[in-house]
């Protein structure tokens, strides 16, 4: 049932019932609108009252209807709202837990609105590219003035509804209702079911002091803060016309810009990171009612950069963790690091004091391993190294109880080697952090061949539980996106060696959007990373070929940010990247050994080379099954490498260019003397859905 009637009285009740979040689908819709005729045609009704069932009044539209002919079918959300206002009855919308997007549309139709403190209230379409498109530009400035209705809708945030309620002159909300809330709203249905006329928003003004000044203000602050995203600033342009237009006339307006921006790259990148973040929590074998594993309490072992953020995100959500180290000093290092990454939080006032005081109240220490034997989960962050992983999982195996779930936080290892190092391979799994863990969104829960189902279902529970975007990558060197990003990384340094400087190459990456160009990048997580790196690729894969830029520039001890000085030089205390005749000089000796005449290299060649090294390497990802889905791809570089958002990650760009004209850029790379010919052979997949026309998505 997508919708209920009842009788209250005088008083009928419509409830909205579609889970988890009420969307507004066609059924719900049709559901609804029957609901108002039947009411209007019993004369015993004198008014109407509209909620939602569960956890929401509702979430807008129904996602699973986004983008279909069903979203559009009548009664649509436009002619719903329509049947409402004219609705000869009083219609009252009862707001509780969440009203956003088509759901605050619907209730902005009704005659008169009552709420409980707590709901969430937000008109969130700008996230996914858009603007309200069903009246939401034009009523809630009606109700709500004109500078707050437009901070809501620029934003795409929630607001709580006793906030809006407090407001002054606010016409949002009628009544706030605390206690019952369909009893309190029956209760007000009653007291104004004989009241006429029947107010309705449409014919309610927008309210400024000062409004021209306000919206070139907006508009002003908007260019400057979306410049990759068109929707903000259309969303000015629609509030305005609530106040410049007629009320049907600032409606088609709006409708004309909801319409055209649904077919920008822009909304369909953001629509489809959307879809992708939901997607990437379901995994076809493990069923969503698989039984968790309980998980108290956090064992980390390594109490350095990587396992003191880690250990913030649990203390963060409530978790105790005890973390273990081989020295007192290297506790006492770590645990005053979460301290000082705290207490800046709470300066910054992001943290309250007690929130802090309580997050370090769950921090323990230890430098005995038998110490978290008791422990239901231990995550190890020590060297990435496999000598010492294994001997710390070899220890992990004699003095963790039996369920315990076994986590490494490797970056790059063999998963299934690190669960072999134990008796209990079933429980072994890995979850790939990223630096700094305790602000990066990503979380790469990588399954090995034997981890349990129940095991990948309780990790990906608790990583939604510490607000982590959680990727599920099967075994392979680096995962899914250090295996990408070694293919990206190979080709920056063959364009150092073609004629490009690494500000060149990072000034192009950037104005593609990406938050940080490759030797940007190599600086601030240290050059000393990928080399280690290398060095272990040489002897496991001598056939594949790197710039040797890189290694000439670690053998001069330029490791990056840590210490002054890498592709860029840095002074004391900064973070500014300023080029280096050091390097430059270090990368035209390489190129007179190699034989190599530097020639001039184009912005779009160096974006094409780089992104599509990602879209290749992602494609055989997925021919392999390490990752599951293009989509999850899109997510790890969107959350974890600075992907540009507006772009929808390497895959959705792909898709958008072409998959045609990707291969076809691919063969051009081919022919470079100085690139990788064999790796710009297109992967298999790449090249049957390029042939037929298809796309990954």
């Amino acid at each position: 049932m997508s919708a209920s009637y009842e009788i209250h009285g005088p008083v009928a009740v419509i409830t909205l019932n579609n889970p988890p979040v009420n969307g507004l689908g066609h059924a719900t819709r049709s559901a609804v609108a029957e609901g108002l005729e039947k009411a209007q045609a019993d004369d015993s009704v004198r008014a109407i009252v509209i909620t939602g069932a569960g956890k929401a009044f509702s979430g807008g539209a129904d996602i699973k209807e986004f983008g279909s002919p069903k979203a559009l079918a009548e009664p649509n959300l436009l002619s719903l709202i329509r049947l409402v206002e004219l609705c000869s009855k009083p219609v009252v919308a009862a707001v509780h837990s969440v009203c956003m997007g088509g759901g605050l549309e619907l209730a902005l139709g009704c005659h008169y609105r009552v709420a409980a403190p707590g709901a969430n209230v937000a008109l969130p379409e700008v996230k996914i590219g858009l603007i309200p498109g069903a009246g939401g530009t034009q009523r809630l400035p009606r109700v709500l003035g004109l500078e707050t209705a437009l901070n809501m809708i620029v934003s795409g945030e929630p607001v709580k509804s006793e906030l809006l309620a407090s407001l002054p002159g606010q016409k949002l909300f009628d009544k706030l209702i605390d206690g019952d809330l369909l009893a309190g709203a029956i209760a007000f249905a009653t007291e104004v079911a004989d009241k006429r006329p029947l107010p309705l928003v449409r014919h309610l003004k927008v309210t400024h002091p000062n409004p021209d000044a306000y919206v070139q203000f907006a508009r002003n602050t908007v260019k400057a803060m979306s410049k990759h995203f068109p929707a903000p600033a259309k969303c000015v342009d629609a509030v305005e016309a609530a106040m410049t237009k007629k009320f049907d006339d600032g409606m088609v307006f709006e409708r004309e810009i909801f319409t055209a921006l649904m077919f920008t790259p822009e909304c369909k990148a953001l629509r489809h990171a959307f879809f992708a973040e939901r997607a990437a929590s379901k995994i076809p074998d493990v069923p969503e009612d698989t039984p968790l594993r309980e998980v108290k309490k956090i064992a980390i072992i390594g109490a350095g950069t990587m396992g003191g953020g880690i250990a913030m995100n649990f203390l963060t959500a409530g978790i105790p963790v005890v973390m273990l180290e081989m020295k007192p000093e290297a506790l006492e290092r770590g645990v005053a690091t979460i301290r000082k990454n705290y207490e800046a939080q709470v300066k910054k006032g992001k943290l309250k004091p007690e929130k802090f005081e309580a997050n370090m109240a769950l921090l323990g220490t230890t430098l005995d391993y038998a110490a978290i034997g008791d422990a239901d989960m231990v995550i190890e962050a020590v060297f990435e190294d496999m000598e010492v992983k294994k001997a710390v999982f070899e220890k992990l195996d004699a003095v963790m109880k039996p369920g315990a779930i076994l986590a490494t936080n490797t970056s790059t290892l063999d998963v299934n080697r690190i669960a072999a190092f134990t008796k209990r391979p079933q429980d072994v799994i890995g979850t790939h952090f990223f630096s700094p863990a305790n602000v990066m969104k990503l979380l790469e829960v990588v399954r090995g061949e034997q981890t349990a189902k129940d095991v990948l279902a309780t990790v990906m529970a608790l990583g939604k539980k510490i607000r982590k975007t959680c990727v599920v990558a099967g075994v392979c060197d680096g995962f899914i996106g250090n295996r990408m990003i070694e293919q990206y990384s190979r080709q920056a340094g063959f364009l150092l060696e073609e004629g490009c400087t690494p500000q060149q190459v990072d000034r192009a990456v950037e104005k593609f959007g990406f938050a940080m160009g490759p030797f940007r990048m190599g600086d601030l997580a240290g050059n000393d990373v990928g080399w280690y790196i290398r060095k272990r690729r040489y002897v496991e894969k001598p056939e594949l070929r790197y710039s040797k830029t890189a290694d000439l520039l670690c053998e001069m001890g330029r490791f990056g940010q840590k210490t002054g000085a890498g592709w860029y030089d840095y002074q004391a205390g900064k973070r500014d990247a300023i080029p280096s005749a050091v390097v430059e000089q270090m990368i035209e000796d390489h190129r007179q050994t190699m034989g190599i005449t530097p020639r001039q290299v184009s912005d779009e060649e160096i974006v094409q080379r780089l992104v599509f090294a990602l879209v290749n390497e992602g494609a055989r990802l997925l021919e392999e099954g390490i990752a599951l889905r293009a989509s999850d791809i899109d997510m790890v570089y969107l959350t974890g490498y600075g992907f540009p958002l507006h772009r929808g990650g390497p895959m959705c760009y792909a898709d958008t260019v072409g998959l045609y004209n990707v291969v076809q850029a691919m063969k051009r790379f081919a022919r470079n003397p100085n690139d990788d010919a064999a790796f710009w052979q297109p992967a298999p997949l790449l090249a049957r859905l390029a042939a037929e026309g298809k796309s990954f998505s």
